[in-house]
Formats: C-alpha cells, sequence, structure tokens
C-alpha cells in the first residue's frame, strides 16, 4: 500500500469515528497553534487519539484544513521519509495533526525545521505518551507548548456513564456508588464504557503491561521483568524509597543497582504510570533523601494490580490525579511533614509559595483521626502561611476556625464536580 493511501485511510477514520465529548480547551490549543508546536501528552490510552479526532472533526466542521495521522501505524512507524511524505500529500496550509509522532524517524527534527520554514502556514499539532515530548532536545526547545491529557475526571466519567447530577437524597446515593467504581476502576474511556467488572481488570492489566514494556523497558534498556516487579512495588506501597526497593528487590533474588531503580522511577514518570511527590524542603538534600509520594497515574491500578481496595489510598490518588488536571504552568506539589511527625498530604505550589495544601482523610468518624489530621494540615498551613487549606472526607461539609487557621472539610465527590 501506497503512504498517500495509508494517510487517507487514517484520515477518513477520524473524521469519521463517532466520539464522546471531553473537557478539552480546544480553543486554546487552536490559538496556540499559531505561534507553537502544541504537543499533547499524557499517559498511554488516556485519550490522546481520541482528542486529536475530536478536534479533526472540531475544525472540519469549521472548514478548515485538516489532516489526521497516526504515526504509530507499523506501515508508517519504520518508513525514514513517511513525515515528508506526508506533508507532500497535504500541502503547506491547514492543521496537521500526528498522534503518537515520537514513533516517526527523526521526528524532532522534522518538526523544528517544518515549524520554522512554514510557520504561520502550517500548524502542527501532536501527541505522544512520552513525556520527551513535554522535555525535548535541543531542536524543539522553545517551538513545542504542550497540554497534558489524563484519564477522565469524574464529570467526564458520569457523562461517560450517562449518569446526571441530581441534588435529591436517590440522586446523592446514585452519585456515591459511580464515585466508589470510579475509584475502583479508574477513568481509562475503554474501561469506564466496559460492564464487566472481569473484563476491566482484565482491560487495566493489560494497559500496565503495556506501559510497562512499551514506555519503561523500552526507554531503560532494562529487563521487563524487573520493570514490572518495579512497577507492582510502587503500586503497592505509598512512599518510594530507592533504599528499600533495593532491599525488596534482593528477597526475590533480583540483582538490580540502585542507580537503574532510580533510573526507573525518572521513566516510569516519563510514561506517565506514576508520579513521585517530594516533601516540602528548602533544602536539596532533604528532598533528594525523604521517600517521595507515589501515585498512579489512573487509580484502577492500584484495584487490577493489588485486589485491594483501600479506600484512604483510593481517595488521596482521585485528589491528587485532579490536582494535576487544574493545575496551571510552573505549579509543583509536595508532602509536608514536621520533626514531630505531623504531616500533610498535597501541597500546591508556585515555587515555594503554598497555593493551597489539602488532607485527604475518607475516615473521619474517629475523633482521635480528626485531631490527627488537623493538627497536621494546620501546622502546614502556618508554617508555609499558606492561601487555603482543605480537608476532603466521605461526607462532612464543614468550616471550621483552628487555632486561627480557617479549615474547609469538603467531601470529596463535591470537590471532584466543583
Amino acid at each position: 500500500m501506497a503512504l498517500t493511501e495509508v494517510f487517507e485511510e487514517w484520515n477518513t477514520y477520524a473524521a469519521k469515528r463517532p466520539l464522546l465529548a471531553r473537557d478539552i480547551n480546544f480553543n486554546s490549543i487552536v490559538s496556540n497553534s499559531e505561534f507553537k508546536i502544541v504537543g499533547i501528552t499524557g499517559i498511554r490510552r488516556a485519550g490522546k487519539s481520541s482528542a486529536l479526532m475530536l478536534l479533526a472533526q472540531k475544525l472540519s466542521k469549521e472548514g478548515k484544513n485538516v489532516c489526521y495521522i497516526n504515526t504509530e501505524d507499523s506501515r508508517l512507524k519504520y518508513e525514514r521519509g513517511a513525515l515528508d511524505a506526508a506533508l507532500k500529500w497535504f500541502g503547506d496550509d491547514g492543521f496537521m495533526l500526528l498522534d503518537e509522532v515520537t514513533n516517526a524517524p527523526d521526528w524532532e527534527g522534522w518538526l523544528a525545521r517544518t515549524h520554522e520554514l512554514l510557520k504561520g502556514r502550517l500548524r502542527l499539532i501532536v501527541s505522544s505518551s512520552r513525556r520527551g515530548l513535554s522535555k525535548p532536545n535541543k531542536p524543539l526547545r522553545g517551538r513545542i507548548l504542550t497540554f497534558e491529557l489524563y484519564p477522565l475526571s469524574f464529570k467526564e466519567f458520569l457523562r461517560f456513564k450517562d449518569e446526571r447530577v441530581e441534588r435529591t437524597t436517590a440522586g446523592r446515593g446514585r452519585l456515591e456508588r459511580a464515585l466508589y467504581e470510579y475509584l475502583k476502576f479508574g477513568g481509562f474511556p475503554e474501561v469506564v464504557l466496559v460492564g464487566d467488572e472481569t473484563d476491566k481488570v482484565r482491560i487495566l492489566n493489560s494497559y500496565f503491561r503495556d506501559i510497562i514494556g512499551l514506555d519503561i523497558a523500552e526507554a531503560s534498556h532494562e529487563d521487563i521483568g524487573a520493570v514490572e516487579t518495579f512497577g507492582r512495588y510502587v503500586v503497592q506501597t505509598p512512599y518510594f524509597s530507592a533504599s528499600k526497593c533495593l532491599n525488596f528487590f534482593k528477597t526475590l533474588g533480583h540483582r538490580i543497582g540502585k542507580d537503574k531503580l532510580l533510573a526507573l522511577e525518572h521513566h516510569s514518570q516519563a510514561g506517565y504510570l506514576f508520579f513521585f511527590v517530594p516533601i516540602f524542603s528548602y533544602s536539596i538534600k532533604d528532598r533528594l533523601q525523604y521517600p517521595r509520594k507515589s501515585y498512579s497515574g489512573d487509580t484502577g491500578f492500584i484495584y487490577s494490580t493489588t485486589g485491594k481496595i483501600d479506600m484512604g489510598r483510593l481517595y488521596e490518588n482521585a485528589a491528587f490525579l485532579e490536582l494535576k488536571r487544574r493545575s496551571h504552568e510552573g505549579d509543583e506539589f509536595s508532602y509536608w511533614r514536621d520533626r514531630e511527625g505531623h504531616e500533610t498530604d498535597l501541597v500546591m505550589r508556585c515555587g515555594f509559595v503554598a497555593r493551597e495544601v489539602i488532607q485527604v482523610v475518607s475516615d473521619m468518624e474517629d475523633k482521635k483521626t480528626r485531631v490527627r489530621e488537623t493538627k497536621g494540615l494546620v501546622r502546614c498551613t502556618k508554617e508555609l502561611k499558606a492561601e487555603r487549606a482543605t480537608i476532603l472526607t466521605k461526607d462532612i461539609r464543614e468550616s471550621e476556625t483552628i487555632d486561627n487557621v480557617a479549615v474547609e472539610f469538603v467531601p470529596l465527590l463535591d470537590w471532584l464536580l466543583a
């Protein structure tokens, strides 16, 4: 099959495929593409291809010249000159949407060269499941602007499930059941649309293996068995320490160096499988030496790999991912702990300025738990002079001033819908 026929096939497929809407700011993507290459990044199977197809359909309806090409196609993936052939086929005016562009040979050089020569005429909007797109090498530095796409938010999840938000007792019950399903099986679009729970777990496990093999083992050049062991270890531990992970490998008889574990930490975050959040400290040494909090790229991986439902971890993981969706460029995340062991789960900051501190507690029925969690949050708020202090709970909604700190208690369900 000629390359032009491959391009036509993908373009026709994208134009005709029925898709559900996502909460994506397409207008921002389009406007930024006038001056920059726009990259959409995120974990594999989160919906990047669908996002590009939705954008292609939107632009086509507006009368714009647009094409969609999936460069992960095996007929294109190893074909040198495929991107030049696509340019000859499409022309130098309009919107060229290239899915999983990092699979194409010389993709960085081609994007940089084409953007420079055709700036103002050809707009390049691309995607990849590898964070290399957002932290490119020299040819693309300063030329690319990235948008991160995550699995479905809870609001998107409800839309995919055709579940309406109703302010009634029965409606609240349906939303609570929907939240439980969302936390247990996560927000991957395909998983959400499958009805059978066994099939959901099977799909999640296949995603986990694909990300391990294609986005971590391949990038790190490490044995896939070691990478899978690393992945299953991280899923089961709320705090990641390379030293403790090394001891775990030793108990299994694996020989692996600490430097390789740190490399796997880097590559698993680059592939969006995990996020590692450091402790808040003005000391670089502390940030490197203290364990990092670990979060999965989708809450569904926690249940599918462990078979356990830990509501505390699921609540916190879902809150972290939602904060990532809501964050702006320059926002960073930490956790906070003082010398006495008081802790706050999440600090959302810009540099060392704390915008919000958040405690996530699924069950606050026990008075000792409430005192401990609020005490940690209040101490953190005072020390960091945070602008806002919030405790996400199962069902408590109230405001309380504790030691001159205004604390908002908000049910996670309502916070996710805010």
